[in-house]
């Protein structure tokens, strides 16, 4: 039997028009616990055991906001591709039984993110543009247009130089300071800059494309 023809597509169905508050509330509570979370667990656990105790205790909380992710839907790419990183880091980390080695790789990774956040905006499939389907559920249709690869083209290279800078700052701490001094260095820079910039790609992107 014939589905029906006026069953409209996914793509097709009358979307509500994004508003600041409402992607934000979308995002940022998972975007919290991804940021702080893991990272306070880490610590916290480093502070009254070692580096194994810090290790598990980080990954387990990771975990656990995986499980409360895909009980609440979200069961993307990215959910699982933060949970596959989890997983790598522990093991690298407890191999090499070196805090630094483990605490360099979110750094490495995170210059990996700027490049590919560079890289894209070059190759017309500007990365914010992605990554803001995962808040909003853009048509196919509007994200081969050439506005929305321009404004998610500009907030790329925004990103783009967050993360590099980001990163060489982290790395050069690591390296050179003390855990706290990176720690501390990592959450100014991390849950509140990066607040900044996501209220800032919201909003200019909702102000740019209904121009």
């Amino acid at each position: 039997m014939r589905a029906s023809a006026a069953a409209p597509a996914p793509e097709e169905e009358e979307l509500t028009a994004p508003t600041f508050l409402g992607v934000f509330r979308a995002g940022a509570p998972g975007f919290l616990r991804e940021g702080f979370l893991p990272l306070g667990a880490f610590y916290a656990a480093f502070q009254v055991g070692d580096l194994t105790a810090a290790i598990v205790a980080s990954a387990a909380v990771s975990l656990l906001i995986y499980l409360y992710e895909r009980r609440a839907g979200r069961e993307g790419l990215l959910v699982r591709l933060s949970l596959l990183f989890v997983v790598v880091q522990s093991v690298v980390g407890l191999a090499a039984n070196s805090t630094t080695v483990y605490l360099a790789q979110p750094v490495l990774v995170a210059a990996a993110w700027g490049l590919a956040f560079l890289l894209s905006v070059p190759l017309g499939r500007p990365l914010a543009g992605s990554l803001a389907c995962a808040w909003y559920p853009f048509p196919r249709s509007f994200r081969e247009t050439a506005a929305f690869k321009r404004v998610f083209g500009i907030e790329s290279l925004v990103w783009a130089g967050y993360f590099l800078a980001r990163s060489a700052l982290r790395l050069v701490i690591l390296l050179r300071g003390s855990l706290e001094s990176f720690l501390a260095v990592t959450f100014v820079t991390g849950t509140p800059m990066m607040l900044l910039l996501l209220a800032w790609s919201i909003r200019y992107s909702i102000r740019r494309l209904s121009d």
